[in-house]
């Protein structure tokens, strides 16, 4: 115990004894495990994470730790590096000046902030009853509660998990219809992945890294209903849930461009507080905006409230003007003449604002060239079904327009015709921009008219019962990129397709060549999503896109398991695990599994999750760097082969 003065106060300070243990030990390390006099809790904890040797050498001869942290099991000396850790990091009567781990508000999960784990969440969305990984509301009804095979993998079980992936399956499909691809250029292509979205994530890594303008993301929800985009259920713990989205944010924000990358989450009110606090520890030094959707007018019958709204979060660097100005609608938007007014409006008072004003069906389509001064036309001139529309007001007067020649075309889109009783037209000049609001209200934006049923018209039987309203995603796109016609946008929970339509569809608006990369595991990447981008709709441009599959290793098995559905059809997938097909290798298993010590007694149940969780989850794909391996090689064909190389030429 020591007594500090400040401003002659007495402050108690308490350390516990292991603190003075440590600091006599780690004194032989010099300043590498202290910030003054004080220790560095934190370095101390990533070297105890590491296993650095040096350090556990040392501890290991300390009478106070072996005492209380290393146990004898066997006749084998244990050391309880986490207690330790927990120690160091969490009991919170220390009373230290130097610790980001001390008087902490955060998520916590198994009794340590969410922000420290390492542990990673895999998502198998896979339909099954015996394993309750429901997808629709109907299964819900019959009992079925879980939604997702969650696999939560613990730091050091990981070694190739985020390895890159080779793909196979590779394809371009245009207007012309789908063909092979052996080329890629991150700079132009659409790419749609197939393939767990975190794996999916670190594959592109290094490709994509600190080029994105924009992410957006409809993540699987942590309700107990299947009312959102995904048509499995959304059911997490809120533990899980956190873990899943840290890990893919915290990748993903490594994609997003340092100055002026924008990420945007779609979330409902279920865990829009659990999400606004994950967000300010992945992305502390960004601010987050939280804007309400009305997105179900209808509004969808609770206990005590009908909810008709969702949030967006919009997520980006501090103290910066990012979010673009939104266009007005027709009836928020002011009209006022474009004629000059004042003193000097006259014609022969400005050099270069005596021209036409091009009109078509009611539309302006451009401006003609300044007048000669001797050129004296009527108001309104008609030639080949197009009004030329000069400065004249009533009394016959030549006057001049608000803006110079060379000038006007920068406000085109604020200026609208108004046609006259005789057929001639004014030029009128309306401000259609201005900032965004934090309520977003349109029927645009509702789901049912604009989601639902427009997948539906371009994928007929679509299993989605909520996709987003193509239109919000637009709108939100549009916030970011408005002005990038080349911005790169991500979407890692494809679903439907709903964020790579909207850039089709910014694009076709002011011929854009904004590209998308989209990652989807389910298998309706192929029935619903590939289809709609194909599909032909007058409101976006299709610029075509490459599709690739990260090449399936033990994900093949792990589907085989989660299909089967008798005892002898887990024997069958069993042994091919074992043996390999002439398409397969043998699976990878879990270097903690004996699988000739299977105990078929157990039962189906028993032994179909069994297997799922001794299918080894770093060996879920083949990684890149077994690409030329022989038995990997023969495996891939020669197209495939070539456009890996090409895609992982930029990231090398």
């Amino acid at each position: 115990m020591e007594i500090k003065c400040n401003r002659g106060e007495y402050i108690v300070k308490i350390e516990p004894r292991l603190f003075d243990e440590l600091k006599k030990v780690l004194a032989d390390f010099g300043e590498r495990y202290f910030v003054g006099e004080e220790l560095n809790r934190s370095k101390l904890s990533e070297d105890l994470r590491n296993f650095d040797e040096t350090l556990l050498e040392k501890l290991f001869q300390t009478d106070f730790i072996k005492q209380h942290f290393i146990k004898e099991v066997a006749g084998q000396k244990l050391f309880q590096i986490e207690q330790l850790e927990e120690v160091i990091l969490y009991n919170d009567y220390w009373d230290t000046s130097y610790t980001k781990y001390e008087n902490r508000i955060g998520l916590a999960s198994n009794g340590k902030f969410l922000e420290d784990s390492q542990d990673v969440v895999l998502d198998f969305p896979f339909k099954d009853g015996v394993l309750t990984a429901s997808m629709t509301k109907e299964d819900n009804e019959a009992g079925y509660d879980d939604a997702f095979l969650n696999e939560v993998i613990e730091k050091d079980e990981i070694d190739r998990l985020f390895d890159k992936k080779i793909f196979v399956n590779s394809k371009r499909f245009d207007e012309s219809g789908e063909s092979a691809v052996t080329d890629f250029n991150a700079d132009i292509d659409n790419i749609v992945i197939k393939g767990n979205n975190l794996l999916a994530l670190h594959t592109i890594q290094e490709i994509y890294l600190e080029s994105l303008d924009c992410i957006y993301i409809d993540p699987p929800y942590n309700v107990p209903s299947s009312n959102n985009s995904f048509t499995y259920n959304n059911k997490f713990n809120h533990s899980t849930w956190l873990t899943f989205m840290k890990n893919r944010l915290e990748v993903s924000k490594t994609l997003l461009k340092k100055d002026d990358g924008v990420l945007i989450i779609a979330i409902d009110e279920n865990e829009v507080n659990y999400l606004g606090v994950l967000l300010d520890e992945v992305f502390d030094e960004y601010e987050k905006h939280l804007i309400t959707v009305i997105h179900n007018p209808r509004g969808i019958q609770g206990t005590n409230f009908s909810y008709n709204n969702e949030f967006l979060y919009f997520v980006f660097p501090k103290g910066k003007k990012i979010i673009e100005n939104r266009r007005l609608s027709e009836d928020e938007i002011t009209l006022s003449n474009l004629r000059n007014w004042g003193g000097e409006s006259l014609r022969g008072d400005g050099k270069n604002t005596f021209y036409p004003i091009l009109v078509k069906d009611d539309e302006i389509i451009g401006f003609g060239e300044v007048s000669k001064f001797d050129f004296h036309p009527k108001q309104t001139e008609i030639l080949d079904g197009i009004a030329y529309v000069y400065l004249i007001d009533p009394k016959g007067i030549e006057r001049k327009w608000r803006y110079a020649r060379h000038t006007i075309e920068e406000i085109k889109d604020m200026l609208v015709p108004k046609r006259k009783s005789d057929g001639s037209y004014e030029i009128m000049l309306g401000k259609n921009f201005g900032q965004y609001k934090t309520v977003w209200q349109s029927n645009l934006y509702d789901s049912s008219v604009h989601g639902k049923q427009l997948l539906n018209k371009l994928v007929p039987n679509a299993p989605f019962s909520f996709p987003k309203s193509v239109y919000a995603v637009k709108e939100a796109l549009y916030a970011v990129v408005k002005n990038r016609k080349n911005a790169k946008i991500l979407d890692f929970f494809g679903g439907s397709g709903t964020t790579a339509h909207a850039v089709q569809m910014l694009n076709k608006d002011d011929n854009g060549n904004r590209i998308f990369i989209t990652t989807e595991q389910m298998d309706y990447i192929d029935t619903v999503l590939v289809p709609r981008l194909l599909a032909d709709d007058d409101k976006k441009r299709n610029d075509g896109f490459i599709y690739a599959e990260m090449f399936p290793k033990n994900m093949g098995y792990l589907q085989d398991v989660i299909q089967a559905k008798t005892l002898d059809d887990l024997k069958v997938v069993y042994n091919r695990m074992l043996e390999g097909t002439d398409t397969r290798e043998p699976a990878d298993i879990s270097f903690r599994a004996d699988l000739d010590k299977i105990d078929w007694l157990e039962g189906f149940n028993k032994n179909k999750r069994l297997l799922i969780k001794l299918l080894d989850k770093n060996g879920l794909y083949y990684n890149y760097s077994e690409i030329d391996d022989a038995n990997v090689r023969e495996l891939i064909s020669d197209d495939d082969y070539r456009f890996n190389k090409q895609f992982y030429k930029g990231g090398e």
